[in-house]
């Protein structure tokens, strides 16, 4: 009990360093004013702003995703396992009123989420270009949040291993704001800078925003 106690604490201190971290760098990035477009508007903003955050982001709309799906439909799947993740760690005092099939479900999810996370580190090690352009930040990255994911598909179906889980999430968490993680910050805001050009440039493929 000792033991469980400490990593909660550990993960609740890390999940608060990580908001306030998160939140200060939401603040600077907003803060920072967008380079002047200085070409004559052709289009609508708003229009290209809808576009970046809904069909913009589909697989068909870049070049990159339509010739590696495979990789594209497992970043997904390992992106869906983190939502669910997160979502289990902040329901964890709870879990005993969750019905068995719910977490059966849910560790499945995030199990399948930590086996894509790990997939794509191997990825990383054996692809010669992939093993290139990969950084230390890149592999840290990946490994906290995998191991993350499959120490709380296990925490679901045996609670032994609710310590191991907090740990694992307070070491994701204190990283998240430090390393590559943050990109889920900065992901609005780079979607959005490329909506506002698109959209006034009037260079949104029309067969997708019918």
């Amino acid at each position: 009990m000792a033991l469980l106690s400490l990593t909660q604490l550990l993960a609740l201190l890390a999940l608060l360093f990580a908001a306030a971290a998160f939140a200060l760098r939401w603040r600077w990035a907003a803060q920072r004013p967008l380079a002047d477009d200085r070409a004559p508007m052709k289009g609508s903003p708003a229009r290209g702003v809808l576009y970046a955050f809904t069909f913009g982001m589909a697989p068909w709309a870049k070049e990159s995703t339509r010739r590696h799906m495979i990789a594209y439909l497992r970043g997904v799947g390992f992106h869906i396992g983190i939502f669910a993740g997160l979502a289990a760690l902040l329901t964890s005092p709870w879990w005993p009123l969750v019905p068995d099939s719910a977490r059966w479900l849910f560790a499945f999810v995030i199990g399948f989420g930590a086996w894509l996370g790990f997939v794509g580190e191997i990825m990383r090690q054996v692809e010669h270009n992939l093993r290139a352009l990969s950084t230390p930040d890149d592999h840290a990255s990946v490994l906290l949040v995998s191991v993350f994911l499959a120490t709380a598909s296990i925490a679901l179906i045996n609670v032994g291993w609710l310590p191991a889980m907090y740990l694992a999430s307070a070491l994701m968490l204190i990283y998240a704001p430090l390393g590559k993680i943050r990109h889920c910050v900065y992901f609005f805001f780079s979607r959005r800078f490329f909506g506002l050009f698109v959209g006034r440039r009037a260079v949104i493929h029309s067969e997708a925003t019918r």
